[in-house]
């Protein structure tokens, strides 16, 4: 290829065979259908069950990975641990916003595992529009890589602005135009009904706010699809990995939320992380890029993307413990001292 040459079509190519993908999308599919029966009927989850659960989502990828380093060998397992890792910490940061979204709903604790599976489903729907997208996109050239890579970087830098504003996670429900979009055409009742998301009342339809809540979290879902899908890409080509890494960081995450409820909000580093991750992949797609075009040019490996991605999570999570230890220790010592009775009082 000649250093003028800016652009170039992708081969994509796929470790999967059309029977790996059966199984694979049959299995998801059998998956979901359990999550749906567990909710089928509105009750509080028990943290009991949700740990018991997220362990058993948090092995299914790992197993898969032992499966994909028998089968294809460390390189093909490290992608796809490298994107599980990236999408899982998205993933975490998405529940922020869910955590938000269904308090402002005030939705009932009872029904909340139902809105969260009801936005996982529609997380990845949306997932696998945006991978087949990316793939299409690096099939008609390697400008992909270059799009993909603003798209992380700009993101990062937003998520930074918001950080330094003091902004971090904001929910104004009347601004978001899917739920104004929705309310403007369809009624919508002034309470919840059960788990129903449309009811019948004076003789016509109209949505129960629990609908609303999910449309809420379908529009948040594409928000988010926009960012993980290019992150992933920035790991790994492999449009089945891409699909895999998304679909194994989504499954728990129902489970995950009841786990991580009163741990997520002592996160407080999580979005400086997550800006300083997808920056670095954004510059990792940029280089790739460029490595097409000019031989000389770099390229970041896949264990090393690993490595620094897992050391910026490492990283943020102690920090955080460590400045809300800080802050209950000022507290405390903010604290005014008991006054003790006069001597001749006792």
């Amino acid at each position: 290829m000649s250093a003028g040459t800016l652009s170039y079509a992708v081969e994509l190519r796929t470790i999967a065979s059309p029977a790996l993908w059966a199984v694979t999308v049959a299995a998801l599919s059998l998956l979901l259908l359990v999550d749906l029966l567990i909710t089928r009927r509105p009750r509080e989850e028990s943290v009991r069950a949700s740990v018991g659960w997220s362990v058993f989502y948090l092995l299914l990828p790992v197993l898969f990975g032992c499966y994909l380093w028998a089968a294809h060998g460390g390189g093909v397992a490290a992608e796809f641990f490298t994107g599980f890792v990236v999408e899982k910490s998205l993933s975490v940061d998405n529940l922020f916003v869910f955590m938000l979204l269904l308090a402002a709903f005030a939705v009932p604790p009872a029904l909340a595992r139902r809105v969260l599976l009801y936005g996982i489903v529609g997380a990845l729907v949306l997932r696998v529009v945006f991978i087949w997208l990316g793939a299409a996109a690096l099939q008609s050239g390697t400008w992909a890589f270059l799009l993909f890579g603003a798209i992380l970087i700009v993101t990062a830098g937003k998520i930074v602005k918001d950080v330094l504003r003091g902004g971090g996670h904001e929910v104004d429900i009347s601004s978001m135009r899917t739920v104004l979009l929705v309310r403007r055409f369809v009624p919508v009742t002034d309470d919840y009904r059960g788990s129903r998301l449309v009811v019948r009342e004076r003789g016509r339809l109209a949505l129960t706010p629990l609908a609303l809540a999910a449309v809420a979290i379908l529009g948040t879902d594409i928000v988010f699809a926009v960012d993980s899908v290019p992150a992933v890409y920035g790991v790994t080509e492999d449009p089945f990995l891409v699909f895999a890494t998304n679909a194994f960081a989504l499954l728990g995450l129902r489970a995950l939320y009841f786990v991580l409820q009163g741990v997520l909000t002592r996160l407080r580093h999580l979005n400086h992380g997550l800006s300083v991750i997808l920056a670095f992949i954004g510059v990792k797609l940029v280089l790739h890029w460029a490595h097409g075009v000019w031989a000389w040019v770099p390229e970041i490996p896949t264990l090393a993307s690993l490595l620094v991605i897992v050391s910026v999570l490492v990283i943020v999570t102690v920090t955080s413990l460590l400045a809300n230890r800080r802050d209950r220790v000022r507290a405390a010592s903010a604290r005014p001292e008991p006054v003790g009775e006069p001597a001749g009082e006792r």
